[in-house]
């Protein structure tokens, strides 16, 4: 006992000396009192000596001992003085200090333990952040000090506290997959980490956003027997949350609950924020109703809460009044936050003066404004469409506080890019660039969504360069917006290799993506590559949302493959995603597609029973769909029932109902519902065009045209396109091409350029009568006006040549389709397929056959049947059954043309047992209706061909394609 106050005093001064120890030398080893030559110790005598002196407490003896620090001497002391925490941590400290010298990861899990067993644990502390934060050197891994700090322990047979300590150390500085490591290696070895850590490490993955690991961690805490407290609880509340399971997140608290666990305030307002964050504010208010009878007082955080969840209902009035009923409330400081939902909630329902308002009140209030504030006015503004508003208090920012940061740039800039003012956007790059703003990824990503909006792709490439050139490195979303851009430009290839280089690089992991790609293999055709991908989407952890099915559904729609699509309406609904309008929109529309119209009625039964009620979209599909079957009379059943439910016909319904009439040459019926359409007046222009014509245009379709202009209304505002081209397109389409010229040269007068439609329409009705020279000037004079033709106007040009027998040409211009950035389509092979049938080259036409499937696209009814009528032509009848199978079993319905050009090969043949036969499987499939048909059929007649039915240029497929 009486060395025991001067020991604490001497141990005292000792430690304090750590941070500057007088015997430490300044060249970094311990000094050398005397010139005397010392003795030379060996390593054991040494280390005798030094513990004796850190026994002792005879620092001064420390001095004159010859001896440079190693690994070896450090180590052997710290085993050695293992039970004498005081002299091992002085010690310690001393060979830090030294320049030339640094201690091992082994000597720091030797004092650690050594610490920890003396309870000095905010030393341990200390060193452990010492040792995980140099993790990232090969002597540091986590296995390595794990293993060490194991052999430690088996060493000294100290206490498990210094592996919890290190759990920790990894999780607060933020090395969670280290945390981790050491996590489920003290379960391997079956020792159990404290709550406390445990919450550390959940807490910090849920910070980090690894929520679904969280959720992970804590059910292998249960598995091992540790139980949570209130913040655990509060934790894994967060963790479903986050990951948007706030119904998981109930059950877990519900559950919590029945087994007794206390359940605190800040679990029920984190499931509160869940439910709000989702929009399910019902529950969210049920929530908050249960916690008075839970025996909860309501705080500022309830209240904000309940204001939040007001707003986010659209109920800000509501909001309103718990404001005021706050303020009433003694001790209930209400601070900028709870403003700042208000004005967010105005700001959102574009009622800008109501949010003004709340500031004012705010500013009354005694508080100020700050840049949240500011940034949510600017948003506000921006998506309201007042732009100079946002840009003159962003000025107000500059020039008085609190100034504009990143957010208040680039939410101005989105907007600017949003509107195609791109000159504008790159201004205020340079601005933020003047003030030090920093020009992120998130900019950037913003600039190139813009120039893809525009379908300024070049622009955006460039973009991209500039980008990586600055050190700015692409994140998911910039490729992903790249990627769009592609796609959306018909940029295919660039697209296609993109992907490629993204799936190489690692980055489709986002749900966004996928379906971006989904989407654009969907339209590009390929469908069965877009299937593929769901299986890479689940390889990576990444579930399809109803977007994604969705998408290819109409895929599978449009591309006639019904079957398909309806293995994925029924995937849909075992994954529990209800049916929507826009899913049975798809089908009615790919039924027509797929000539199955008889399966329409069924579809509109369901959505019925789905309590689904058909939109504008549904009336199109069916309208549309009506007409291409020639039942053009049940359209305008649909027509009018649609006017009936008081929904107001779009222009593309009108159009193909204009489109129709036209074709079947009904040009009043056409003209008189055209009058539903015009909102614009083009009477001067048409007088000046008939004072300088001499043709008599009295009784023509562009005279009666343009007088529906002039009487349509008396506004003179500049004419539609959508509908000028409709007119032009359906003179076009009944052969009226000159009339149709005269037409566009009627309104050129008032603003009207002929676009990228107009001239395909024109190119089209030139080709169709064999006009190939007049096509491709029209062609030329589209390129010197600066349109580029689009796959549409090649096929029509590719067509003429066809038609007029240049089959060579013909090919020659398909082959330099992938220079001009264009991809041939159905329609492309197809022609070059009936081409080559008609010219009797049958070798050449089974060719393009197989470059359509190279090309990944699948030849459908048109295909075969232009195929099967090669082969009939020329009386092989076997190979035009071989083909008639082969398109069944490719999952294709033969249609009435189809049997009735192999019917009429085996009649010319006098094969009657086959044609019998057929009449038969004709009669399955349902295409007899009654025995006229099969009279006819046996009668020798020929059929319907493709050359006896008018060329028509949809309008559907222009606006898709140009």
């Amino acid at each position: 006992m009486w060395r025991s106050v001067d020991h604490v005093s001497s141990i005292a001064l000792f430690l304090r000396s750590h941070s500057g120890l007088q015997w430490i030398h300044a060249a970094g080893n311990l000094p050398r009192r005397s010139s005397e030559i010392q003795p030379v110790l060996t390593k054991s005598e040494l280390v005798d000596r030094i513990c004796r002196i850190l026994t002792l407490e005879r620092f001064d003896a420390l001095f004159k001992l010859p001896f440079d620090f190693s690994d070896e001497i450090l180590d052997a002391v710290l085993v050695r003085l293992r039970l004498n925490p005081y002299a091992c941590l002085g010690f310690f400290r001393t060979a830090m200090k030294q320049q030339r010298f640094r201690p091992s990861a082994k000597s720091y899990c030797k004092i650690v333990h050594i610490l920890a067993q003396g309870r000095m644990f905010d030393d341990a502390r200390d060193c452990l952040n010492d040792l995980t934060l140099g993790s990232s050197t090969s002597d540091r891994s986590v296995s390595f000090i794990f293993n060490e700090m194991l052999s430690v322990y088996k060493d000294f047979s100290f206490s498990l506290k210094s592996f919890d300590m290190l759990l920790k150390s990894y999780a607060k500085n933020g090395f969670l997959k280290e945390a981790l490591f050491v996590f489920d290696n003290m379960g391997w070895h079956g020792w159990k980490p404290s709550l406390r850590s445990c919450n550390s490490m959940l807490n910090c993955l849920v910070k980090t956003g690894e929520h679904r690991t969280a959720i992970m961690a804590y059910d292998q805490m249960i598995r091992a027997g540790i139980l949570p407290d209130v913040f655990t609880i509060s934790i894994v509340v967060n963790a479903f949350c986050k990951d948007g399971r706030v119904d998981k997140a109930a059950e877990f608290m519900a559950s919590m609950k029945r087994k007794g666990f206390e359940v605190n305030l800040v679990a029920h307002h984190t499931l509160i924020d869940g439910y709000c964050s989702i929009g399910q504010t019902k529950q969210a208010l049920g929530v908050l109703s249960s916690l008075k009878s839970e025996g909860f007082s309501s705080n500022i955080v309830t209240n904000t809460l309940l204001i939040k969840v007001h707003c986010k209902d659209g109920k800000v009035e509501e909001a309103e009044k718990v404001l005021k009923g706050m303020r009433d409330v003694p001790g209930f400081k209400v601070d900028a936050t709870v403003y700042g939902i208000l004005i967010n909630a105005y700001c959102e329902l574009g009622k800008m003066e109501d949010a003004i308002r709340m500031k004012d009140e705010m500013l009354s209030s005694g508080l100020v404004p700050n840049t949240t504030i500011y940034n949510v006015f600017i948003n506000g503004y921006c998506k309201n469409g007042q732009i100079e508003e946002a840009e003159l208090l962003i000025g107000e920012m500059e020039v008085g506080d609190p100034k504009p940061d990143s957010y208040s740039y680039n939410t101005l800039l989105n907007a600017y890019c949003t509107d195609g003012r791109m000159d504008k956007a790159f201004e205020l790059c340079n601005l933020m660039l003047q003030k030090n703003i920093g020009v992120t990824v998130l900019t950037y990503n913003t600039l190139l969504k813009g120039f893809c909006r525009i379908d300024a792709i070049g622009d955006a490439l460039h973009l991209w360069s500039l980008m990586l050139k600055s050190g700015v490195v692409p994140n998911e979303n910039s490729f992903s917006i790249l990627l769009d851009g592609f796609f959306k430009t018909g940029n295919f290839n660039r697209a296609l290799k993109l992907w490629n280089d993204m799936l190489y690089r690692g980055y489709a992991k986002s749900l966004i993506t996928f379906n971006i790609m989904i989407n654009g293999l969907c339209k590009l055709g390929r469908v069965g590559e877009a299937e593929d991908i769901i299986q890479k989407m689940k390889d990576r952890e990444c579930l399809p949302d109803i977007y994604t099915y969705r998408t290819l559904l109409d895929g599978f729609c449009k591309s006639g493959e019904m079957d398909k699509a309806f293995e994925i309406k029924n995937t849909m609904q075992k994954l529990g995603f209800l049916p929507s309008i826009e899913m049975f929109n798809s089908i009615i529309t790919g039924l027509f597609r797929s000539k199955r119209c008889d399966k329409v009625n069924e579809i509109l039964a369901e959505m019925h029973t789905n309590k689904l009620t058909p939109n504008i979209v549904t009336y199109g599909a069916l309208i549309s769909g009506w007409c291409e079957e020639g039942l053009i009379d049940k359209s305008f059943d649909y027509y009018f029932e649609m006017i009936e439910k008081g929904l107001r016909p779009n222009l593309l319904i009108c159009s193909t109902l204009v489109s129709y009439l036209y074709m079947q040459g009904k040009m009043d019926e056409a003209n008189v519902l055209l009058y539903n359409l015009v909102d614009f007046d083009i009477s001067t222009d048409y007088e000046h065009y008939q004072r300088d014509s001499n043709h008599d245009l009295g009784h023509s379709d562009a005279y009666q045209a343009a007088k529906i202009f002039r009487e349509g209304s008396n506004e003179k505002l500049q004419p539609n396109y959508f509908i000028c081209n409709v007119f032009i397109a359906g003179m076009c389409n009944s052969g009226r091409i000159e009339e149709a010229k005269r037409f566009i040269s009627c309104l050129s007068n008032r603003g009207f350029f002929p676009d990228n439609f107009t001239y395909s329409t024109l190119i089209h009705g030139h080709s169709a009568q064999g006009q190939v020279d007049e096509a491709f000037f029209l062609r030329d004079e589209m390129l010197k006006k600066g349109l580029i033709p689009c796959i549409v106007t090649y096929n029509a040009l590719i067509n003429g040549l066809c038609k007029s027998g240049n089959m060579d040409r013909a090919v020659r211009l398909f082959s330099k389709l992938p220079e001009k950035g264009l991809a041939p389509n159905v329609i492309t092979f197809n022609t070059l397929i009936d081409g080559h049938c008609k010219a009797g080259n049958l070798t050449e036409a089974f060719k393009f056959k197989q470059k359509m499937v190279e090309n990944g696209i699948s030849p459908n009814v048109i295909t075969y049947s232009t195929l099967i009528n090669g082969f009939c032509r020329q009386g092989d009848m076997e190979t035009s059954i071989k083909l008639l199978n082969q398109m069944i079993e490719s999952g294709l319905d033969p249609n009435y043309v189809t049997y009735c050009t192999i019917v009429h090969g085996y009649l010319r043949t006098g094969d009657m047992t086959q044609v019998s036969k057929l009449y038969e499987e004709m009669h399955i499939r349902g295409l007899l209706q009654n025995d006229n048909e099969k009279g006819t059929l046996c009668s020798g007649k020929p059929v319907l061909s493709s050359e006896d039915k008018p060329s028509v240029l949809k309008v559907s497929e222009c606006v898709v394609a140009c």
